[in-house]
């Protein structure tokens, strides 16, 4: 008889109510695999993008959706060398490459993990290893962000921002980024310099202020629209801009051709490296998740709606899925 295991199962594409909590059998491990007890997740604009039908075409239904894990190997495969049973582990699943995390166990290619920090829990070790990997690709491996330079950081209290800037300050830059004004002891605490209320100051304006005319050295985009088509605008002469967000409409960068701007969109791709850079930021005391909410796997529909109408409540950082236990910790609504 095959092992089951709890799993959030995809069954549509559509709302929160097309994810069903379901027994699922436990997939069988390669001799290059580990089959992880997944102790957390943590939800990302990509799951309730691909909820909600963006990626039909990558994503075979019913889908085991989600994209970190934290949680302790309990199998190795017959080729495993680097890992043994009861190594606390975190990483991002291969994305569109099969089932993802949203279950109490997972099975994946021993190349995409790496070990968890020691000094954090599984919670929040699950809520920095996409966002985690994004950021690396974004600041060190794409814009190569160097000591002393200026980067602005849009949407500094989100998921990825708040990682941003603390590896951007790890790395030496002067940090600016956006955020509304009761945000801004917060951000600070973070490691941002300098901090802009997006809500009633025109961000332009304001970098131009602060750098004295000459503009930053690197725009990092969380956000997309205008605040894409704009941040040519705050840009030093050969300046990068790197973008996390898919882009259905044209960009008219005039302004970023007239400044030798480099532009990179960034997919991430999943690796140990990226992990264990990581997790030495993190065990140096550089780098530590912020977790606005937590809820458990069975009421992951809610952990959706949370991220998706994040302006709604006062969240700041990510959203965590306690698979292991019952965990609720919910940020409160915005009268």
């Amino acid at each position: 008889m095959t092992d089951q295991m709890k799993a959030v199962v995809l069954t549509r594409f559509g709302g929160v109510d097309a994810l069903e909590l379901r027994d699922v059998s436990v997939p069988d491990v390669g001799p290059r695999q580990v089959r992880v007890r997944v102790h957390a997740t943590a939800v990302n604009p990509l799951d309730f993008q691909i909820r909600r039908g963006d990626y039909t075409d990558l994503v075979p239904l019913p889908a085991i959706i989600g994209h970190d894990v934290s949680g302790v190997i309990e199998e190795v495969g017959s080729h495993v060398t680097e890992f043994r049973v009861g190594d606390a582990v975190y990483y991002t699943p291969q994305i569109f490459g099969g089932p993802g995390s949203y279950a109490e166990q997972h099975v994946v290619d021993v190349e995409l993990v790496g070990r968890k920090p020691e000094n954090v829990s599984h919670l929040e070790a699950a809520s920095l290893t996409l966002v985690g990997g994004t950021v690396w690709e974004a600041l060190v491996t794409r814009s190569r962000l160097t000591v002393g330079e200026t980067i602005l950081i849009h949407g500094g209290t989100g998921g990825v921002g708040t990682i941003a800037i603390q590896v951007a300050k790890a790395m030496g830059a002067r940090v600016i980024t956006t955020a509304k004004a009761g945000d801004h002891e917060f951000v600070r605490s973070l490691g941002a310099d300098a901090t802009i209320d997006y809500t009633s100051t025109d961000y332009v304006e304001a970098v131009a202020e602060m750098t004295g005319g000459q503009g930053v050295d690197v725009v990092f985009d969380t956000i997309g629209g205008d605040t894409l088509t704009r941040s040519p605008l705050t840009l030093a002469d050969s300046a990068r801009v790197v973008s996390i967000v898919d882009h259905a409409q044209p960009q008219n960068l005039i302004e970023a051709w007239g400044v030798n701007a480099a532009y990179h969109f960034v997919f991430t791709r999943q690796n140990r490296g990226k992990l264990d850079a990581l997790t030495r930021l993190v065990e140096r005391g550089l780098v530590k998740p912020v977790i606005g909410a937590t809820l458990p796997l069975a009421r992951t529909g809610e952990a959706h709606e949370l991220l998706e109408n994040r302006r709604s409540y006062a969240l700041r950082g990510k959203v965590a899925i306690d698979v292991a236990g019952e965990t609720v910790a919910l940020p409160p609504r915005i009268s």
